[in-house]
């Protein structure tokens, strides 16, 4: 690969179905190639993208756990474009959020919906934000069940246990009573950025981002 005067430069590999760049920085030692995550992931940044399940979730937590070790005071910035997902992966990124030392900053991109709007409302207080059109959404857990009917109550108990799980860690975050979330979640409930402001789920809605003074 000829050298430029660039410290970086990209190309493309096919990987997990789609086009994952590549970036090659030149160092001391010659040049050492990465994929664009794995890269920004050097500069404390997380992407969380698409549907919230077990594997997606295992690698969120780990790479929360990876940066609190590398340096536990300063911020992790998490990147949310979801629509949602799993509770209890879900919950499992949410959870490690508030267990470790650093901030955790969250930053929608596209859409941030029901348990990514959760993920999104559990970032650091005053570090909650979203890109300007970006769509947020709200609602109580979905559920289904097959099997004898005695187990029909319950599994109805336990979706039932976590919609007022969920409701209370989203009225902490936002300031909301609980009426209101339950209210407010009874049915789907998008957002714009402004309104997702006045409901307390986000912080501010970023167009630019802000340089050091």
């Amino acid at each position: 690969m000829s050298r430029t005067s660039l410290m970086q430069q990209t190309t493309e590999i096919q990987a997990a179905g789609g086009l994952v760049p590549m970036v090659v920085e030149q160092s001391a030692r010659g040049e050492r190639a990465y994929d664009i995550y794995s890269r920004l992931l050097k500069e404390r940044v997380i992407f969380l993208v698409g549907p919230v399940e077990d594997y997606m979730a295992n690698l969120v937590v780990a790479q929360l756990l990876f940066l609190e070790a590398e340096n536990p005071d300063k911020d992790i910035h998490l990147y949310i474009n979801s629509p949602g997902g799993s509770v209890t992966a879900g919950m499992s990124i949410y959870d490690t959020m508030q267990f470790i030392k650093p901030d955790v900053s969250t930053i929608c991109v596209g859409q941030a919906c029901s348990m990514g709007a959760l993920l999104l409302v559990g970032g650091a207080a005053g570090k909650r934000y979203c890109l300007p059109h970006s769509r947020m959404m709200i609602h109580q857990p979905l559920g289904g069940f097959q099997g004898q009917a005695s187990d029909f109550e319950i599994h109805a108990k336990e979706i039932l246990t976590i919609r007022d799980r969920l409701n209370r860690i989203m009225a902490q975050h936002t300031g909301q009573p609980m009426d209101v979330i339950a209210r407010d979640t009874d049915r789907d409930n998008f957002m714009s950025g402004d309104e997702a402001v006045a409901y307390g789920l986000i912080d501010k809605v970023i167009s630019k981002r802000e340089m050091a003074g």
